[in-house]
């Protein structure tokens, strides 16, 4: 299965949900990253790791195909 047909194919209940997770987190970190106020730099960090995690939990649930439904 190339990575365009894989891309296009149906996603798991799970996955989906923490697909929305990452988002949520990749929206939270970058709001506080584009904060026009001043914020602490242990914050700023944080966000910014928030905002990497959340980037990865969407970019491996979205790649996870549901079995044998995906090669169809």
């Amino acid at each position: 299965m190339n990575v365009v047909k894989r891309w296009k194919s149906k996603t798991p209940k799970f996955f989906r949900k923490l697909r929305n997770v990452g988002l949520a987190l990749c929206a939270a970190g970058a709001t506080v990253l584009a904060a026009p106020v001043a914020i602490p730099v242990a914050i700023v960090t944080v966000a910014g790791y928030v905002s990497v995690a959340g980037s990865v939990m969407v970019a491996v649930s979205q790649a996870v195909v549901d079995g044998n439904k995906g090669e169809q």
